[in-house]
Formats: C-alpha cells, structure tokens, sequence
C-alpha cells in the first residue's frame, strides 16, 4: 500500500531494502495531499501534483535511477526523465484519490470492472479467497468500490510492521476509517485469516515484495526472468493459500488517468483439492511464475502505474 521514495539495498540475510527504509516522503505526501484535497477540492489538488512530482525527480536521485531502469525494461527503450516525471505523478495521483476514496466519494471517479464473475463464483462457494496483487496502481479503488456495492468483504493480511506504516498512513488521509487488517506472524494469525476466509471475506496481498531475513514463515524466495532479468520473488502467499486450500485470486486496481480507475480480477490458482507433497510444491510455483507473468504484462501495458522506487534487480 505504501512504498518509500528513498531507499537503498540490504546484503542477503537482512531485512528488505523496501521494508527498513525511511517513508517520511510517503508519509509527508500523504498528510499534504490530505490538507490541499480537503480543503481546495480534487481540481485544485491535481493541480499542486505537477510540483510535487516534479520535487521528487529532481530531490529523489535514488527513486529516479530505480524508476529509470525500470521503465527502460517495461517501456522498451532508453526511459527519459519525462518518463520518470510521469511515474512519480501517477504515483501522487493514487495518493490524492486514496483521500477522497477512504471518504467513499466513488462519485468522483469514473470505475470499470473487470472478472467480477470471478469474485461472484468464489464467494458463491462459501469460502472465501485471497486477492493478490501487487504495488500497482490502487488498492484502495478496489476496496472502496466493494464496500460500496455491499459485495466484498476484504481485509489486507500483511506483517505487522506494515500494518503499523498503513494504519498511520490510513489516520493521515481518513482518521474515521477503519479498514480490515489481518497481521501475520503471530500466534493466531493463521486462524485469523481462516475465520475470515470461513466468513466469505477475502484476504488481500500484495506479492511483489521480498522480506529476505531468512524466516520460514515467508515462503521460499523464487528466481524468475522479469521484464528481462532475473529477479526474487517469494511464494509465500501460495503456500499460504495451499494451507487453507482457499482459490487465488489475481487483483489489479489500474489508475488509467484522469478520474478513470479499472479493476481487474483474474483467477490465479485453485488448491482447493487435496494433493501430495510434491503436486503440492508444482502447484505453488506454477502459480507463482504465472503471478509474476501477470505482473509483467501489465508493467508493460501500464508501465507508470507499477509504484516501485527501489533496487528491485539488486543491481546496485
């Protein structure tokens, strides 16, 4: 839901470079655009994204060469500093509406739905399903626009120390709201998750982070070709889902621009039946590899709306 516009790398062993650096950026991002949507109105508010952006690819030399190599792989050719410009400013821009959609003003926006006979099919199992997404575009559209409709129940399963980011970055923009968290890596959180899955909830993930430190609990870290170059994801949220047997559900909320919003769902995998050990292991990175080919398609179709501003590749 958040990520750094300043960070560096950690050796193998140590904590992610993503999950140990500073937010003050998102954080300060977030309490601005707060103050400027609520009391200048979303017009005006767009308007200031222009220098913001603009701040941070000038201020931000460590967010722009990631966001630079980045998009040269996604873009298919040598990324300018215009393109960097525009990936900052979608960037801003999912910030500025998260204010207005926390408030559940979906009448600003111009939504379209993609596969939501995907969700209605799993939920008329009874049993719920994890969302997995990824650092692309909104979130907060896809959550909104469920609560909304009355349809989708959905909490966000994370660690705890990014429940904690979220939750002061959810006060910052909307102290009333009061989103479902499920925080992982304590004792009951397994049954938390299952409960809420029994319930008919869906359990939202974002899988394009790694938290190398070594700890079984979350998952093995895969190696697979992205955009061009090898790179690490983990396959913990598949083994996560084999455990419950529950579906995967692949979400995007893609920020096409404007007031335009498109959220896709597309299913992902289904352990839902019983298997062996070893059809257990082909299963989980199978649908891993076709996660991490979902993510790179649409970096390639989308390529300012994947919000990632770090040494993903490790090249540094």
């Amino acid at each position: 839901m958040s990520t750094p516009l300043n960070s560096g790398d950690a050796p193998a062993g140590a904590p992610a470079a993503w999950a140990c650096a500073p937010e003050r950026s998102n954080m300060l991002a977030l309490r601005l655009m707060c103050w400027i949507a609520l009391r200048c109105g979303r017009r005006m508010a767009r308007a200031v994204l222009h220098p913001i952006a603009l701040y941070f690819v000038l201020f931000a030399p460590t967010a722009r060469r990631h966001s630079l190599r980045y998009l040269g792989r996604a873009l298919g050719r040598p990324a300018r500093w215009s393109d960097a410009y525009r990936h900052v400013h979608s960037f801003a821009a999912t910030i500025l509406d998260r204010v207005y959609l926390l408030r559940g003003r979906l009448d600003l926006f111009d939504l379209r739905l993609q596969g939501v006979d995907v969700i209605d099919q799993a939920m008329a199992e009874g049993h719920g399903a994890f969302l997995l997404g990824a650092h692309l575009g909104s979130f907060e559209v896809l959550r909104t626009a469920g609560c909304a409709q009355g349809r989708l129940r959905v909490a966000m399963v994370m660690y705890p120390d990014n429940a904690r980011k979220i939750n002061a970055a959810l006060s910052a923009v909307a102290p009333d709201a009061k989103p479902e968290i499920i925080a992982l890596g304590r004792m009951d959180s397994m049954l938390a998750v299952r409960d809420w899955l029994d319930g008919g909830g869906l359990a939202g993930m974002l899988g394009d982070r790694v938290l190398n430190d070594g700890s079984a609990q979350h998952g093995k870290e895969l190696r697979v070709s992205f955009l061009g170059r090898e790179a690490v994801f983990s396959d913990g949220p598949f083994r996560l889902a084999a455990l419950l047997r529950r579906r995967v559900i692949f979400m995007a909320g893609l920020y096409l621009g404007g007031n335009r919003y498109e959220v896709r769902f597309e299913p992902l995998a289904d352990f839902t039946q019983r298997c062996d050990a070893a059809e257990r292991e082909r299963r989980i990175r199978s649908a891993a590899c076709s996660y991490v080919a979902r993510l790179e398609s649409l970096c390639r179709e989308h390529p300012y709306n994947w919000f990632n501003f770090h040494d993903f590749w490790h090249e540094d």
